[in-house]
């Protein structure tokens, strides 16, 4: 232990206000010294009197202890902390200051908490937790950024900060000095210090020197650091980097400054050692194309890189960490040639080291064996000359003032050489690269401030200590000599800030031991000298050190050896070894061998020695360009050839040290002391004896010395007053002073004056006496704890007496009754009994007579039957043989009379063909006669004029014929009964003609056969429809056995459920599953609006370089067509997909459009009506077309074909007379509809609004009217064409049968013959067409079977996998099977979502369609009205005089809404209405005016078609908007006013552009609106994007102006009074940063206030309720983020009472949400983390049932966030407990199934996507008011 230390024990002693015995009492808890834990824990057992020699303790594992106490050897043991001080954040909170305390505390919060992080007053002590933690994030940069240091919880970015904005408040330059030994994370900690400053300091413009800043740490890292026992990225140099700032604080440069590298180690390495990472990546990287030129290899082929046994680290790809190098090399600006020379050299070095050099054998001299690959190699890579590179290195120059010769050298001065020269060029490279880089960070800017960050090595002791070490440990000289004044400084000016009496302290000042190192003949000087003598030694040194320095105190000299020396620094003694102090002190390179270096071919090469009498291990000169350190340079020496007056090592580490420190004392520093927890690299190992060295080596314990001797424990005078009312009295609260209450207080209880001291605005406390009143404390807690316990016990007790009387009273008057009602219950069995029997034997003997009765009843029935069924038996009898005898008879006489009749026909057939036979022969003979032939020619001349003249008639006589259609047909029908009667009777007279008996036979069975056809497909019609049944029960079954396995699975989810023990996470997941596709939709958005951002960006950063012209075309339309396109989320209604009219109104109603316009309604009925008649007129053409070409190819018909075409034009005609009677009807509705609306019209006659909606309803009636009467017309026609063709064809028929019909009776021609055949051949074709209807109806229904069958197999298939489903799903367990169900239900809604978006497509497609056909249908609109008007005034066709009215109405219209500007004045325009417009000048006007007056004057200039003026008045609309927004880029008012207006415009533009899909809520006036000639849907889309820029704004405005508010006002401010609890608090929690500038405490009152402001502009400037929802949301989610992080970042927060006040504000800020009506808004689920926070803190943390309803409770955090606010947890009385490490275990054990994100904090940057719903406006652009005071004279009113 140290002797300071033991002071402390004395000091506190000596102010503690009891006496020994009292504080060394039973159950005192002590330390004791520990031989291997350093301390160890202990409790006194019994009461220790002063003076006695044994002091009873109980160790931590109950074993007994007597601890031996006397004034020399072991003093009292140190008294232990309170278990509430135990891991505080800052070790000065202790109450007892001492090495134990600061031990265990530390170890606490890094084994237990994790805590890598703590304050000692002003250090920060870091400790290594050799593990990735996620604590570093930009998250938590942001988090840090802008906040005191003492209001966070410890973090390097917490010192980061601290300096950043001490250098803004002071104007004074900082520093962070960064120490530590090897491994303690010093460049880690380094490295995030500067990631810090990149981001919060970034630079202003595109030069990106941040990322230069952070590029420059690869390079270092690969060049500067190697891996060493202690750490596998150890730093072998010092660094100094400074960041440069300008006035802006925003990055502009930085500069590097190195210290001593270790160039020993390019040439050696010990053991499991490394050299420098670059040789190793280049090695891993040799195989690349680039680097074959480098002859490498494995870096285990090469001496300088195997030493160490060792070429790999575990965890580290070299490979990829040489990519890393070589991105940040050209980031840097080192190109690539550059580069390649840089590697050349490393890869030189290498093959240097492979430079084999042998021995002659005189030992005198050595020589390279010819053709050594590996120094070719070396003098090809370098471009030096190869035989001048082989003799000097084996051979040395010498001059004297006489004469030069050359010398010899041995093989071991030789390799000496080798190495000297490896190291000077290594030396010299990193020289060069340290230069480049800074060359790349410097700016031509001017520097107004700087941060210097200081990577320096920590103390070093090893066994075998020398020149390296001894430098390190001369530099922590210094910097812990300038730590312990500024730490005494610092001390002192708070006391005199405070203005209370002090005390010089006394603190150790190790100048003594500086001055035998650095002083005139001290241990540099003498080293120096020794090293100018020609022949000097380390020997000779070394003595001369025991002589000079003997007397010293710090120099001692070693018992066992001649050739060391020991220097006791203020850490530890360490002995050093006098071997190599002399070599590396000269650090002795040849000339000859630099010579030949400077004469490479390689530029590169040569620069790197132009100058080497310069200093080489350190880059002095660059930093001076970029410094601004009033500081002056030494004085430069003049060059000398002669080496040996150049500077030595150590003389130039003195200079270099001596700058750093005149930087250093001229800036304001920041410690952070980095601890090595442990030697093995363990995660979370405290490893106490290595944690206590370095404690005591890096000055913390020093620190808390200085504190523990004047007053450490400090309190402001509201925390005291807080933590301690309980000990004043009910008078003493009275009193209004707090000051005044706290010194009475402290007086009573302290009596000593001299432990406590009173400030201006803190309390000063000597050591121990927060720890006596906190005992106090807890002792009068105790007391009223007992008293309430008494209180409640006999309350409790009372209450128990009480329910047992009240029971006991109960019981008796209960048994009372029941006793009475047992005996009245046995009297009414009694009764009741007697009345049973009475019954029950009236009962059976009536029984009995009836079945004796119904016996005899049944025997009589069945004998009178039998009687009767015999008499009827043989009356059957008789009837049926009389049956069979009538039938025998009538068959034989049947049989007879058909053998008569065939005979006869017989005959008959044989004379007629005789008859033929011989008219045949004689008609033969005639033919060949030319007298015949002549009558033929002459009939036919006579035929042909016959037919001449028949055509003519006909074609004079066709209109008389279809007049007759009607009458014609009805005779026609008569007259072919008749013909078809005298037809059978010719054919009965003609019964010798056998041709035509066998025609008719042939005919008789073509009927048969047709017959039989029916007859077989009514079979099989019959036998399809009989399976088809069969199939539609059988899928009925299937359903009902579907329905059936739905319900058991439905039962079996039920059962399920009911098991499941997780209800409400199975609810929470499953909502979380159905709103992914949401989610994934919100994704899409935001990554939209996250590209408008990053566009929004860099628009305004080329806005600040040049003003940009915004130039969007837009596309112009032809007159006839509007756009069809449409920016609206709702599908229009397609009534090509709607059944009918009533169809269309409800998926209106259902698509959420409360109230469809009428006249819309109206004219989609009548456009379906026309379109049904369309279709008719279509399909009866068809059949006019078909008739006519039957008719022309046939000539005439048949008779089936003539009676198939009568039935078709009956069909015709019924279906014509079925239009006409719905045209009738549709024309009654509509003329009801006209009268319904004209009355309305003339009752509301004074509304203008009214009365045009009315114009445009009738023109639109009109034109459809128009549109009905066109296809009536055409009707009309189709069915003149249909009956005169049919009436036609019947005359054709008519006649011909006429006509042939005499030729049968007046002769016996064989014309009949023909007739016959073309019979057959009609009815063979009726007959192909009957089997062509019986194929088709067969396929049909092999269709519907197949489909039928195919339905089934789909049925079956889903049985199965149901039946599949349902077994895999019950042999999961409960929980696999709600998470296996949910994922089904997660597949299926994907499925139907996808069959959604199929729909949507294909409904998309027909609103296209609809929209071009209901842009024609209003275009024809006005053409009608036209036309109508100029009918009107024609004075034969009287209008109705509601049409004139409508006409008339119209034409008195006075003002469109519209404004007509001229062209010059669209600048005055913009400038009145955007550039010069206050929110305040419409205040009282209709919201968002300028909007409705840009868009009245947009659409005059559609109205006169002026596409430029359009253009033009839009884009200069657009850019002024945004000139106004970046100037007044802070103002919440000007940002909602202009989202407001902008989002107004964009929904005027939707509203009036026509598309239907807009137009369903406006008016008619409304909708004579719209624009007629250009579609502005381009601009709708920039206006869009402006409207999001505009929101992004307003959220970054608002989130700007409530920042400073949240976490005071939800955390830190008492909004229950009384309830927050304060802990003592260190140094930190008044940081200097706090004491110029103390931020405002906001409360949860102001916070509500602001967001109610918020609310209320929003709702002024008239912002869609909507929108202004959405900002509310993501203010509250930024809350949420803000309160959420500090939570997780503040140690002091995490505490019951925090808990409970946050939920209370939490509950004010969901009483104002639901006060504006703002609960469904979503904000409530966006402060949900942090309602969960909030109950995580006051639920219980110590069961394992606590566990899992933690689990259970806190669903919206993640693992990393419970656990660490377990952590955190910090009870503010002794009464509550700590959470345990195990418990802590089992929460992460339970929450590792999680699926949560890696993730700490929240991300406060993020922004939820905005979505602008379509919102018309209800305002008539008509009425619209323009104040005077606006000045827009210029504009006129169309």
């Amino acid at each position: 232990m140290l002797p300071q230390f033991r002071d402390i024990v004395g000091e506190c002693s000596c102010c503690w206000t009891m006496s020994v015995n009292e504080l060394y009492s039973k159950y005192t808890r002590v330390w004791i010294p520990d031989p291997e834990d350093v301390w160890r824990a202990a409790e006194i057992i019994k009461d220790y009197t002063e003076g006695e020699p044994i002091l009873y303790l109980k160790l931590e594992d109950e074993t007994p202890l007597e601890y031996r106490i006397g004034p020399k050897d072991n003093a009292l043991p140190f008294l232990r902390n309170p278990d509430i001080l135990v891991g505080e954040n800052d070790l000065t909170a202790l109450s007892y200051l001492h090495e134990p305390a600061v031990l265990h505390n530390l170890k606490v919060r890094f084994t237990e908490s994790n805590h890598i992080y703590t304050y000692c007053g002003i250090v920060l002590v870091a400790i290594n937790p050799y593990e990735q933690l996620q604590i570093y994030g930009e998250e938590v940069i942001n988090a840090y950024s802008g906040q005191n240091m003492g209001d966070m919880d410890p973090h390097i970015f917490a010192v980061a900060e601290e300096a950043y904005k001490q250098m803004a408040r002071d104007e004074r330059n900082q520093s962070i000095i960064v120490s530590g030994e090897s491994g303690a994370g010093k460049t880690v900690s380094a490295k995030y210090a500067m990631r810090f400053f990149a981001t919060v300091g970034g630079s202003a413009n595109d030069t990106n020197v941040e990322e230069k800043v952070l590029a420059s740490s690869p390079i270092m890292e690969a060049i500067g650091n190697a891996k060493t026992t202690r750490n596998d990225n150890s730093s072998r140099f010092g660094k100094y980097i400074q960041i440069g700032f300008d006035r802006s604080y925003h990055i502009i440069g930085a500069n590097m400054r190195t210290y001593l590298l270790e160039k020993s180690r390019v040439v050696f390495q010990a053991e499991d050692e490394r050299n420098y990472h670059i040789f190793y990546q280049l090695c891993a990287s040799a195989n690349l194309p680039e680097f074959k030129d480098l002859a490498l290899t494995s870096a285990e082929d090469f001496i300088f890189t195997s030493q160490g046994e060792n070429i790999f680290i575990e965890g580290v790809n070299d490979a990829e960490d040489f990519e890393k190098t070589r991105e940040a090399f050209t980031l840097l600006g080192v190109n690539d040639s550059n580069q390649s020379s840089i590697f050349r050299i490393i890869a030189s070095i290498l093959h240097l080291g492979n430079v084999e050099i042998c021995s002659e054998r005189d030992g005198d001299s050595c020589h390279i064996l010819k053709n050594d690959p590996h120094l070719a190699h070396f003098c090809q890579l370098l471009g030096v000359e190869l035989e001048q590179m082989e003799h000097w290195l084996c051979h040395r120059k010498l001059v004297t003032t006489s004469e030069t010769y050359v010398k010899n050298m041995s093989r071991k001065q030789a390799a000496n050489a080798r190495d000297a020269l490896a190291k000077h060029i290594y030396a010299h490279m990193f020289d060069w690269i340290v230069e480049y880089v800074n060359k790349s960070l410097h700016t031509s800017s001017k520097q107004h401030s700087f941060i210097g960050v200081l990577d320096i090595y920590g103390f070093e002791t090893f066994e075998i200590n020398s020149f390296e070490q001894f430098c390190i440990n001369y530099a922590n000289e210094k910097l812990q000599q300038q730590f312990n004044q500024h730490v005494f400084k610092l001390e002192q000016e708070e006391y005199m800030k405070e203005q209370i009496p002090w005390t010089l302290i006394d603190f150790y000042d190790n100048q003594p031991c500086i001055d035998v190192i650095e002083a005139k003949l001290g241990i540099l000087d003498l080293l120096d000298e020794e090293c100018k003598v020609p022949k000097g030694t380390d020997q000779n040194w070394c003595q001369k050190l025991y002589d000079r320095l003997s007397s010293s105190v710090h120099f001692q000299k070693p018992r066992m050896s001649n050739t060391s020396f020991i220097v006791i620094h203020f850490a530890d003694k360490v002995e050093y070894q006098c071997d190599g102090f002399l070599e590396k002190n000269r650090d002795t390179v040849y000339e000859e061998q630099i010579n030949i270096l400077k004469a490479s071919k390689f530029q590169l090469m040569a620069d790197l020695f132009q100058d080497t009498n310069k200093d080489s291990s350190i880059s002095t000169s660059s930093s001076s360009k970029s410094s601004r350190v009033n500081v002056r340079a030494s004085k430069p020496t003049p060059k000398v050839p002669n080496k040996e007056h150049r500077k030595t090592v150590g003389h130039q580490f003195r200079s270099s040290l001596q700058l750093l420190m005149e930087t250093l004392n001229a800036t304001t520093p920041h410690y952070v002391r980095c601890i090595k927890p442990n030697d093995e690299k363990e995660a979370f190992s405290f490893e106490s004896r290595r944690a206590v060295q370095q404690l005591r080596a890096c000055g913390v314990l020093e620190t808390i010395r200085i504190s523990a001797a004047g007053y450490p424990s400090r309190w402001t005078y509201p925390d005291f007053f807080n933590r301690y009312r309980v000990l004043m009295k009910k008078s003493d609260m009275t009193v209004g002073d707090k000051k005044l209450v706290c010194r009475n207080l402290l007086e009573t209880l302290v009596k000593d004056p001299d432990k406590f001291q009173f400030g201006k605005t803190k309390i000063f406390f000597r050591a121990g006496q927060v720890a006596y009143l906190e005992k106090l404390r807890a002792d009068k807690f105790r007391s009223a704890c007992i008293k309430i316990q008494k209180t409640v016990r006999g309350w409790l007790q009372r209450v128990r007496y009480q329910k047992i009387r009240k029971s006991a009273i109960n019981l008796q008057r209960y048994g009372r009754g029941y006793m009475a009602r047992r005996y009245a219950e046995q009297l009414r069995l009694t009764r009741a009994a007697l009345t049973f029997q009475k019954q029950y034997r009236m009962v059976r003997e009536r029984r009995d007579y009836l079945r004796v009765r119904q016996a005899v009843v049944t025997i009589q029935a069945f004998t009178r039957g039998m009687l009767t069924r015999r008499i009827f038996q043989e009356f059957l009898l008789h009837h049926k043989a009389m049956i069979i005898q009538k039938h025998v008879r009538g068959w034989l006489t049947r049989r007879k009379f058909r053998r008569a009749r065939n005979a006869a026909i017989t005959i008959q057939c044989a004379y007629r063909r005789m008859r033929a036979k011989r008219e045949l022969k004689q008609l033969k003979i005639e033919a060949r006669s030319a007298q015949h032939l002549k009558k033929l020619n002459t009939g036919m001349e006579n035929k042909i004029v016959q037919l001449q003249r028949k055509m003519d008639d006909q074609t004079n006589d066709l209109k008389t014929q279809n007049e007759q259609l009607v009458v014609a047909k009805a005779s026609l029908g008569s007259e072919v009964n008749k013909l078809q009667k005298e037809l059978e009777m010719m054919r009965s007279r003609q019964g010798d003609g056998s041709q035509l008996t066998s025609l008719q036979d042939e005919l008789e069975k073509l009927r048969a056969e047709l017959q039989e056809a029916h007859a077989h497909m009514k079979k099989l019609e019959e036998k399809h429809s009989n399976e088809k049944m069969g199939l539609e029960q059988r899928v009925e079954e299937l359903d009902r056995e579907n329905s059936m396995l739905k319900s058991e699975k439905e039962e079996m989810n039920r059962r399920i459920l009911h098991h499941s023990k997780s209800t409400e996470d199975q609810e929470s997941s499953a909502s979380q599953s159905v709103g992914r596709v949401q989610a994934e939709l919100d994704e899409e958005r935001q990554r939209y609006q996250n590209l408008l951002r990053e566009f929004s960006r860099l628009e305004q950063r080329y806005d600040n370089l040049q003003e940009a012209k915004f130039q969007p075309g837009h596309k112009r339309n032809n007159s006839t067509q509007s756009s069809l396109e449409s920016d609206s989320n709702y599908p229009s209604i397609s009534t090509s997909e709607l059944g009918d009219t009533d169809d269309a109104i409800q998926l209106v109603e259902e698509m959420g459009v409360e109230k469809a316009a009428m006249d819309i309604g109206v004219f989609m009925k009548l456009q379906k009506r026309v379109r049904e008649l369309e279709q008719e007129r279509k399909r009866l053409q068809v059949n006019l077309e078909k008739m006519e070409d039957q008719v022309n190819c046939k000539g005439i018909e048949p008779k089936t074909t003539s009676e198939q075409e009568s039935e078709d034009l009956a069909y015709n005609s019924l279906k014509r007379q079925e239009l006409e009677s719905e045209n009738k009807k549709l024309k009654n509705d509509l003329n009801e509809l006209r009268k319904a609306i004209a009355d309305r019209a003339s009752q509301n006659s004074s509304s203008n609004e009214l009365q045009d909606g009315y114009n445009l309803l009738l023109g639109q009636l009109k034109a459809a009217n128009e549109e009905l009467e066109v296809r009536k017309e055409e009707v009309l026609i189709l069915r003149t064409q249909i009956v005169s063709a049919a009436h036609q064809k019947e005359e054709t028929t008519n006649q011909i049968e006429t006509n042939n019909v005499p030729e049968w009776t007046n002769s016996k021609k064989p014309i009949d013959k023909e007739e016959a055949v073309r019979a057959y051949h009609g009815l063979c074709e009726s007959k192909k067409l009957l089997e062509a209807q019986l194929q088709s109806q067969a396929r049909k229904h092999e269709d519907e079977l197949a489909a039928f069958n195919t339905q089934i197999e789909l049925l079956k298939d889903d049985i199965e996998k149901k039946q599949e489903m349902l077994n895999h799903t019950m042999s999961l367990s409960p929980e696999a099977q709600v998470e296996y169900s949910v994922q089904q239900e997660i597949t299926r809604l994907t499925n139907d979502n996808l069959d959604l978006k199929e729909l949507v497509e294909k409904l998309e497609k027909n609103e296209r369609k609809l929209k071009k056909q209901l842009r024609i249908y209003m275009k024809k609109v006005p053409d009608m009205e036209v036309s109508l008007t100029a009918a009107s005034s024609q004075p034969t066709k009287a209008k109705p005089q509601l049409t004139r009215q409508v006409t008339v109405q119209r034409r008195e219209k006075d003002f469109e809404g519209m404004l007509e500007y001229y062209k010059e004045d669209e600048a005055l325009l913009v400038k009145t209405l955007i550039t010069d417009m206050k929110p305040n000048a419409v205040s009282a006007t209709v919201p968002c005016l300028p909007a409705y007056i840009l868009f009245m004057c947009i659409r005059h200039a559609d109205y006169i078609n002026d596409d430029q003026k359009v253009h033009s008045l839009l884009t200069s609309t657009i850019n002024a908007i945004k000139k106004v927004l970046k100037k007044n880029n802070n103002d919440f008012e000007m940002t909602s006013f202009w989202l407001a207006n902008t989002s107004r415009l964009l929904h005027c533009l939707k509203q009036y552009s026509g598309d239907e899909a807009f137009m369903t809520q406006n008016t008619a006036k409304q909708n004579e609106h719209c624009l007629k000639n250009f579609d502005l849907a381009e601009y709708r889309q920039v206006l869009s994007d402006l409207s999001i820029q505009i929101y992004q704004q307003l959220i970054k405005v608002a989130e700007h102006m409530m920042q400073p508010m949240i976490v005071s006002a939800m955390l830190e401010s008492e909004s229950i009074p009384s309830l927050a609890g304060v802990k003592p608090m260190g140094y930190r929690n008044r940081s200097s940063s706090m004491d110029g500038e103390g931020p405002g405490s906001y409360t949860l009152e102001a916070l509500i206030r602001q967001l109610g402001q918020f609310h209320g502009v929003m709702g002024e400037h008239g912002l869609d309720p909507e929108i202004a929802g959405q900002v509310i949301r993501q203010l509250f989610y930024s809350i949420n983020a803000v309160t959420l992080n500090n939570l997780l970042l503040r140690k002091d927060v995490c505490s019951w009472s925090t808990g409970m006040q946050l939920r209370y504000n939490i509950s004010q800020m969901e009483e104002w949400l639901r006060g504006k009506n703002l609960h469904q808004s979503g904000a409530v689920v966006n402060i949900e983390p942090v309602i969960q926070a909030a109950q995580l803190l006051q639920v219980k943390k110590k069961t394992s049932q606590d566990a899992e309803a933690i689990c259970s409770l806190c669903t919206s955090l993640t693992m990393q966030q419970i656990v660490k606010i377990l952590n955190l947890y910090t009870p503010l009385n002794e009464f509550e407990e700590r959470v345990t490490v195990s418990f802590i275990r089992n929460i992460q054990n339970r929450l590792q199934d999680r699926n949560d994100v890696p993730m700490l904090l929240v991300d406060t940057k993020h922004t939820f996507p905005v979505l602008f719903p379509y919102t018309p406006s209800a305002l008539s652009l008509e009425t619209l008011h323009i104040p005077a005071n606006l000045s827009l004279d210029f504009l006129t009113r169309v």
